[in-house]
């Protein structure tokens, strides 16, 4: 099977994007048309003011004067949106793939996020009814805290939905060739799902739409993405952006597409500082230092290495 890669700064430059400026790398690759200022996204993070877990940091809040252009509007061209293969989706996803496309430490960051926004949001209602797309055989949805009432996922191949274990009912749909949901009703879910899948719409504005039409007042859509992908079928101003540039991108999808209540960037994954090695008379005086700080060093490099893990959420 086609492997994912990691994706860098600067990846694929042949693949021009029309009307499209770049900043250097270290101020973030932001297509110019979307109109945020380098400043606006940064990774100097703060403790996101709608979570209280440890690892889950606010990256920034959007809000439309970000934007280049008002809501309705479309700012991206047929280029911004090709993809290497261009094929039809429906070959490259004929066979199941049951693998996770994140590591165990991200689905886990992911799966406790989910937790704490689930459990927020079910406060005075009985149960949470749950839209996962581009689902697969797992939806990394949390197993305890959280009740759920119609789990339903929308994705390409039978085989991978009939296995997870976790959605109610499931479709089987091309979200690229039909982004319409017009079988779902208005006002329908309380929770909206994409795990690393956001990069591969072609037709964004058209998702984004119908997830907002779904979506009950005060639900959350939640788009994370790592920064890994199938490259021949991601987007090509994604692979063009960098972690911070493809913040802005999801966050743009949700500006042009309708009146959003809010939109905030987050990191799951909050980096670690390596302890200060003990001076030599300290270690002298008392050995054991040198393998407690060797256990810590150890700890953070665990935890800051692997896949990162961000989220794009919206507020209906």
């Amino acid at each position: 099977s086609e492997a994912t890669i990691m994706l860098r700064p600067i990846l694929f430059l042949s693949l021009s994007l029309s009307g499209t400026a770049f900043m250097s790398p270290k101020s973030a690759l932001i297509p110019s048309h979307i109109g945020i200022g380098a400043s606006k996204c940064t990774t100097s993070a703060a403790p996101s003011s709608s979570s209280s877990s440890l690892h889950a940091v606010s990256i920034c809040n959007f809000d439309s004067s970000d934007f280049a252009l008002p809501t309705g509007e479309w700012p991206y061209t047929a280029a911004d949106l090709n993809r290497l293969d261009n094929s039809s989706d429906d070959v490259f996803y004929t066979e199941p793939r049951f693998v996770t496309h994140i590591d165990d430490r991200a689905i886990e960051l992911l799966t406790d996020y989910y937790k704490q926004e689930m459990t927020t949001l079910q406060q005075g209602k009985d149960k949470l009814d749950v839209l996962d797309l581009c689902s697969s055989w797992i939806s990394h949805l949390p197993t305890e805290g959280v009740k759920y009432g119609n789990v339903v996922g929308v994705g390409m191949n039978e085989k991978e939905l009939l296995a997870n274990k976790q959605l109610t009912d499931y479709i089987v749909q091309d979200l690229n060739q039909q982004p319409s949901l017009s079988h779902l009703e208005d006002n329908s879910f309380d929770v909206i799902c994409n795990v690393v899948s956001v990069d591969y719409l072609t037709k964004p504005l058209e998702v984004f739409k119908e997830m907002h039409r779904v979506l009950r007042p005060g639900g959350i859509s939640l788009m994370s993405f790592s920064n890994r992908c199938f490259p021949t079928k991601a987007v090509a101003m994604w692979l063009q952006a960098d972690d911070i540039g493809r913040l802005t991108i999801v966050a743009s999808y949700y500006h042009y597409s309708s009146e959003w209540k809010s939109i905030e960037a987050l990191d799951l994954k909050e980096m670690q500082s390596v302890p200060a090695r003990p001076g030599t008379a300290e270690l002298f005086q008392n050995p054991s230092l040198g393998l407690a700080w060797m256990n810590a060093a150890a700890a953070v490099q665990k935890n800051n290495g692997g896949d990162p893990m961000f989220v794009v959420k919206g507020v209906k």
